[in-house]
């Protein structure tokens, strides 16, 4: 339970870093640092732009860290049992059906704006662990534990889309190598190899690869993760995999998602005009994030309190949990991240953000009002 604590104040943090380099980012895009700001980020360094570096490369640490956090705690934390994955799973499985329902209704099924329904789906967990750490003990812990267990379920289910909605023409010979490689990384895990050098290979190996291959390159971070031994050599060290996840934790959460935040929030409004707001992608992922995701939650977890099938976080009310179902509609990293795998004009994209930013914004304030509200009764 301390490491638990750790980990929320930790992302609490994060997510106040976040919002920053979020805001950052905008006064970039649309101040006199306009032209040096996109003109870096699209800059070459071995045949890749500094944007598709962050995207595909930092990106991937991003995911590895990912899949060794679900790992973990399906595993060892707070999802290692039936009982206690009930709950957050048909919460975040009720939080991806209807804002992707909404999106779908809004835009219709042909593409390209069809190609978007994924984008409300996400939750970010630094950014609504950081709006939580700011309304202090009217949130109890309970409830902080419970919005982390659904919103890893939550990346598991990205990680899933991902894989299967957004994957391109599969290239079979950097396939058949990848597996080979990945193979080997499983072998060694066997073999109860601890050392990091030939993981650290092996993954590098494994992202070129997958790189090459046509599924997105960060996916190379989750299957690493599946690799590594969580078992303990003996009971005097802690596993490989829990070194890996304590080391990557401050760099993704105070270094890799702040700069990707920095890169990608950067939207220009010097052609924004009101009609966008009411363009049917941005109604879509702001409608689907903000409707979508809290009667999506909080439906899941009334019917499961009803039918007995689970019990309510201790000590949360029904408005608490309404207060932060609103709240995981703020999307931002994830859906940010899933746009761009989305749409690959531009404007498409520039939409997009717009749609998360606007849901993103409207659900985190409402989600303040109700659970300050709440936390006074």
């Amino acid at each position: 339970m301390n490491k638990l604590n750790d980990f929320i104040r930790s992302e609490s943090a994060a997510g106040m870093v976040l919002m920053l380099a979020a805001i950052f980012g905008l006064i970039a895009a649309n101040t006199s640092f306009s032209g040096s700001y996109f003109a870096a980020l699209q800059s070459k360094w071995l045949g890749l732009s500094l944007l598709h570096w962050i995207n595909d490369g930092l990106m991937a640490i991003f995911f590895l860290y990912v899949g060794l956090e679900v790992k973990r705690e399906w595993q060892q934390g707070e999802l290692n049992s039936p009982s206690k994955r009930i709950l957050p799973a048909a919460a975040a499985l009720g939080g991806l059906l209807l804002p992707a329902l909404i999106y779908l209704m809004i835009n219709g099924t042909q593409p390209p704006q069809s190609q978007g329904w994924a984008i409300p789906t996400a939750t970010d967990i630094a950014f609504v662990l950081g709006v939580l750490a700011l309304l202090g003990n009217r949130v109890p812990i309970s409830l902080k534990i419970f919005v982390t267990a659904l919103a890893i379920m939550d990346d598991l289910a990205a990680i899933v889309i991902i894989a299967v909605f957004y994957t391109e023409k599969i290239v079979w010979f950097y396939a058949i190598l990848a597996m080979l490689v990945l193979a080997f990384l499983f072998y060694l895990n066997v073999k109860r190899v601890y050392r990091s050098k030939p993981y650290i290979i092996g993954g590098i190996i494994l992202w070129v690869l997958v790189l090459n291959m046509g599924i997105h390159a960060t996916l190379a971070g989750v299957l690493l993760a599946l690799t590594l031994p969580l078992q303990h050599r003996d009971h005097a060290f802690d596993s490989l995999a829990l070194k890996w996840e304590h080391a990557l934790h401050y760099w993704v959460a105070l270094a890799i998602v702040p700069i990707f935040g920095f890169a990608n929030a950067g939207v220009s409004f010097a052609e924004f005009s009101w009609q966008m707001l009411v363009s049917p992608v941005v109604l879509g992922i702001a409608l689907g994030l903000l409707v979508g995701k809290q009667f999506g939650i909080l439906a899941a977890v009334f019917l499961l309190h009803k039918l007995k099938w689970a019990r309510l976080p201790e000590n949360a009310t029904f408005p608490q949990i309404y207060g932060v179902a609103l709240l995981c509609g703020i999307g931002f990293t994830m859906s940010l991240f899933i746009s761009l795998l989305a749409f690959a004009g531009v404007d498409w994209q520039n939409q997009a953000k717009v749609g998360v930013f606007l849901g993103s914004l409207l659900s985190g304030v409402a989600g303040c009002v109700v659970l300050h509200k709440a936390g006074q009764k």
